[in-house]
């Protein structure tokens, strides 16, 4: 894993946007793709909203994707080899580039058609540990024209990334700001965030 985790920090480093086109692997994909679908045809996705717990709002003209979060306590396969990764690479991270990550958070979304997410940030007003967003993606298949791309506002110039399966972005969470623009199919994707206490 260390090559996909170099390529991942090398191409941040050159571009402050971080993409890795097959970082997740293919049987890990698969399995997340699988965990997730079950989810959701069990009702477990929750409407997403924006800010903390402090100052939640739900507002689908803004955001519109459901989440399910993540959590070793569910004793599921799946989440617990992505979240193995997730501490290998935080490792990696830590030891080569002197990030000082001490946790993270991630959760399952959902985008079905028709749904999107305008552009932000993603720290809180009210708490700057997020330091580094993290954005997989499980979609097999993906084709120009499915749209749901997440989209990167640079200061002179607009990136656009297509959402295919096992690629990774990864980028400063109170620097970048981003958008997910309009999907015409279900998306599938695990976001999270590399935090600082």
């Amino acid at each position: 894993m260390e090559a996909q985790y170099h390529a991942l920090i090398d191409s941040f480093i050159a571009n402050k946007i971080g993409i890795a086109p097959s970082f997740i692997s293919e049987a890990l994909s698969t399995a997340l793709q699988a965990r997730l679908t079950l989810l959701s045809e069990q009702g477990q996705l929750q409407q997403a909203g924006t800010g903390n717990a402090s100052v939640a709002l739900q507002n689908k003209l803004f955001r519109s994707d459901k989440i399910y979060w993540l959590d070793r306590s569910h004793q599921q396969p799946a989440e617990n080899d992505f979240l193995d990764m997730m501490d290998a690479f935080v490792a990696n991270l830590n030891a080569t580039c002197y990030t000082g990550i001490t946790g993270y958070e991630f959760h399952f979304a959902i985008y079905e058609a028709g749904t999107f997410y305008h552009k932000h940030l993603d720290q809180f007003a009210n708490n700057d540990s997020r330091k580094y967003t993290m954005i997989f993606y499980l979609n097999p298949n993906w084709l120009p024209g499915d749209g749901g791309e997440l989209c990167i506002h640079h200061i002179d110039s607009l990136q656009l990334v297509e959402p295919t399966n096992g690629t990774s972005v990864f980028f400063q969470s109170n620097i970048i700001e981003h958008e997910v623009l309009l999907s015409h199919k279900q998306r599938m994707s695990i976001t999270g965030w590399l935090k600082v206490n």
